[in-house]
């Protein structure tokens, strides 16, 4: 007897481990995808506020009218900073750059001051960028504009395809998480089916023979969304010492977010499978069962 009790007792601790286990590996990767997702959008705006492009000057600019226009193209709501690169300074970017300075070998700096510009993420894009264009040449001391049109045409359409990617791909990968969730709580749930049938002849209520199956997968939905959320920790953890930096791009409040949704997808997926699974046996009739 004590036998028998040791072994139902190992038995079930095994079933609930394997059942715990498999949940939080689907939650991991749900996690994954909804971090992936977020450290994209955020990546997407880090890249396109770092694209700058040059508004060169004509020469012969008063210092105190260049200041005037810099601080002017700050306030504009499309501009996120400037910086002003006189002429001295360009000519030592491009000795750094060549190893040789211009003035050595034509006697005269070529260059001309200009101010860097970066972009807020939302105006990165090739419709703004024409409006920003015109609206910046307009101004009178201003020679030109230097800017990669390609380039920033092909990151504003790559960022979309990419968004677009994630987003089919974290709706098929809910699909399968409930899918595969629903089969293990089934499983378990199936070696249960004549105790649902026998307390149905008895005169229990759906919603008292429900209550312990669900109570039951809810305790384990919770700890399969810790082990989750600790899992998704050590990729982070194991990612930042591998690609310095990579982490940086996602602040607290946007981990806890993920590993919020990742808790909540973990509590409700459980129950809502729970359901599903008890509903399937609560209903049928006895002599389906042995043939299940």
């Amino acid at each position: 007897m004590v036998e028998n009790k040791r072994v139902h007792a190992i038995s079930f601790f095994n079933s609930r481990l394997t059942s715990i286990i498999s949940i939080s590996l689907v939650l991991f990767l749900l996690g994954l995808i909804l971090l992936i997702g977020m450290l994209g959008n955020k990546l997407s705006v880090y890249v396109k506020e770092n694209m700058s492009f040059s508004v060169v000057l004509k020469d012969n600019q008063k210092e105190a009218d260049i200041k005037k226009m810099q601080k002017r193209l700050d306030a504009l709501p499309f501009i996120k900073s400037t910086e002003y690169i006189s002429k001295e300074q360009a000519a030592r970017e491009l000795e750094e750059e060549l190893g040789e300075n211009p003035e050595t070998f034509l006697g005269f700096n070529p260059l001309q001051a200009s101010i860097e510009v970066r972009l807020r993420s939302e105006y990165a894009n090739p419709d703004s960028l024409r409006m920003i264009e015109e609206q910046i040449k307009s101004y009178t001391s201003v020679s030109e504009l230097l800017y990669r049109k390609d380039m920033m045409e092909m990151v504003h359409t790559n960022i979309g395809r990419l968004s677009l990617i994630l987003l089919s791909l974290a709706a098929v990968l809910m699909v399968i998480s409930f899918v595969l969730i629903g089969n293990t709580i089934r499983l378990l749930i199936y070696s249960k089916r004549f105790l649902i049938h026998t307390m149905r002849l008895v005169g229990a209520t759906p919603g008292f023979i429900r209550g312990p199956f669900v109570r039951y997968n809810l305790v384990s939905g919770i700890f399969a969304a810790i082990l989750a959320i600790l899992m998704l920790t050590g990729a982070l953890y194991y990612l930042q010492n591998e690609l310095s930096g990579f982490v940086s791009l996602l602040d607290m409040r946007t981990l806890l977010c993920v590993y919020a949704a990742v808790f909540g997808l973990g509590v409700v997926l459980s129950v809502i499978a729970t359901i599903f699974a008890v509903n399937k046996y609560l209903w049928m009739e006895g002599d389906r069962l042995y043939y299940i």
